[in-house]
């Protein structure tokens, strides 16, 4: 019972890692008429949270040593709670404020998760990345496809239904609380390790190919529904692309450390998932409209298996839960600042251009340096 209990809430902290990105994104023309913004401005509110994930992440092991990598992902789940509510209240200050506080508890969650699988699954890391990567990946998906449709049902407006993404939140906290109580050996993340870690150049392989595969998929998470609404498809119809897209990186996630874990090398998979995400990128810039669903699918499948490759990875490299979690803050904190530039830097180019085609070949350069570092980062 204890088990099932600790992977059940393993799952359910991590279905709460994207919903408050993910659900935004559908709804980003009504808040951008809301409240007066820009596309550039719209981009800004992905862009602000993922900054957090960035800066905000480094915090992470010193929230670990103090408080221990269980309670430090109770704390990320209130935290995240909290910044929703606030982000769904009026006026801009709190937009922005709010996305901040959101984008910071992700942040705690992101890096610590990695610590969390080594301390309680240590001989079955490649098992349990693929678990909680996928779970990452469903709440996105459910986020997604729901926002536009939980509008219609219940009625409320986008303040409502983004701030519903506080339920799940403390629903999580709730069922990790008990691994919070128990009194166990409880790994203590030091600083020591940063010393070595930051003086290893493959550390910083992996860290620019966290950012670069972030910044590739939260290019396609704030601006895809926008890119098809643009393409004549209707509001609800581009956000279940998006889910669509969120659902088919189940397969990647799921897969890619199955069968990469047990490997020195995970070049082949790196390199053919990053093939993936560029084919997806293509397919949307030339026929949008054109089978839209299967450029979501292989685009859904490179990114889900690039980010899982990502953390499998970091994960690998570590020897003990307190190196895991110092490579995960760098990697993800760095690498995640990185990934900021992506969103508003695509919307800018939009908005500048006056069409898509800029911005998407953009993305598609930046595939190809996500094959390039990827391949230095997941040598043997």
């Amino acid at each position: 019972m204890r088990f099932v209990l600790l992977v059940a809430g393993l799952v359910l902290a991590a279905l709460n890692l994207r919903p408050a990105l993910a659900g935004i994104s559908p709804l980003l023309d009504e808040i951008m008429t809301d409240v007066g913004l820009s596309p550039a401005g719209g981009g800004a509110i992905t862009t602000v949270m993922v900054v957090c994930l960035g800066v905000c992440g480094v915090a992470t092991p010193v929230l670990a040593r103090r408080l221990g990598v269980d309670r430090t992902l109770l704390f990320g789940l209130l935290l995240l709670a909290a910044g929703v509510i606030v982000r769904s209240l009026d006026g801009p200050v709190l937009l922005y404020g709010g996305a901040a506080v959101a984008g910071t508890a992700i942040a705690i969650m992101n890096v610590v998760m990695p610590g969390v699988v080594k301390h309680h699954f240590p001989d079955r890391v490649g098992l349990f990345t693929s678990v909680y990567v996928s779970a990452l990946v469903i709440g996105a998906a459910i986020a997604s496809g729901l926002a536009i449709p939980m509008e219609r049902w219940t009625g409320l407006d986008w303040r409502g239904v983004s701030a519903l993404a506080a339920v799940p939140a403390l629903l999580g906290a709730l069922l990790w609380l008990p691994q919070t109580l128990r009194r166990r050996p409880d790994p203590q993340v030091a600083t020591r390790p940063f010393r070595a870690i930051l003086r290893n150049r493959t550390t910083w392989y992996i860290t620019a190919f966290m950012g670069v595969q972030s910044l590739t998929f939260y290019v396609t998470l704030a601006w895809l529904p926008t890119i098809f609404l643009e393409s004549g498809v209707t509001p609800e119809h581009a956000g279940y692309l998006l889910s669509l897209s969120a659902l088919a990186q189940v397969v990647g996630t799921f897969g890619a450390p199955m069968h990469a874990g047990g490997r020195a090398s995970q070049v082949p998979h790196v390199l053919g998932a990053t093939a993936l995400t560029a084919t997806g990128y293509l397919g949307v810039l030339l026929a949008p409209t054109t089978l839209p669903w299967l450029w979501m699918i292989v685009l859904g499948i490179g990114q889900g298996a690039t980010l899982a490759l990502a953390l499998l990875i970091i994960t690998n490299r570590g020897s003990d839960p307190t190196s895991v979690t110092a490579l995960s803050a760098v990697a993800q904190s760095v690498g995640y600042v990185l990934a900021a530039i992506g969103p508003v830097l695509v919307g800018a180019l939009r908005e500048s251009s006056g069409a898509w085609t800029v911005p998407l070949l953009t993305g598609l350069v930046f595939c190809g340096v996500q094959a390039v570092v990827g391949w230095l980062a997941a040598r043997a």
